[in-house]
């Protein structure tokens, strides 16, 4: 299954209302499971244990980060899957939001490596930032809390 496969069949699952797909052959394994807003993909070849990854060629847009509301106005933006957090392109580049910046939809806001890809982590919301809770270059968790904006 190429990579473009692999994203259309993401795309329509994550507007479609099944919460759970498996598909395997001689050469693949992949499941997707629906938890709360953002899918889970996990893919590997057939004999070995399945791993999480996003399956699309660098750079790439990742699944859709989870939103959580924090208070009335305010909102946290949580990791779309498991990988390694960070805030910037790359160590000489500046960080693509502080504390303070405004941020609209669709602006990315991290990068998360997942298996050797780096997946643009996009903003759902519009609002600032007034919290970073994760240090750069640090390991996350599906659905764990990166920023929290202020609309």
């Amino acid at each position: 299954m190429e990579n473009k496969e692999i994203q259309k069949l993401l795309d329509f699952i994550a507007q479609s209302t099944l919460d759970e797909v498996n598909i395997e052959t001689s050469e693949l394994k992949l499941s997707v499971k629906r938890y709360g807003v953002a899918p889970v993909v996990q893919q590997v070849a057939a004999p070995v244990v399945a791993a999480p990854v996003a399956a699309v060629a660098a750079p790439v847009v990742a699944a859709a980060p989870v939103v959580a509301p924090v208070a009335s106005n305010r909102v946290t933006i949580k990791s779309p899957m498991i990988g390694t957090f960070y805030r910037s392109a790359g160590p000489d580049k500046a960080s693509f939001v502080e504390i303070g910046t405004e941020i609209s939809k669709g602006k990315t806001v991290c990068i998360i490596e997942a298996m050797k890809l780096f997946n643009e982590i996009e903003a759902e919301i519009s609002g600032k930032i007034v919290e970073v809770l994760v240090e750069n270059a640090t390991p996350v968790e599906f659905d764990q809390p990166l920023f929290v904006v202020e609309q």
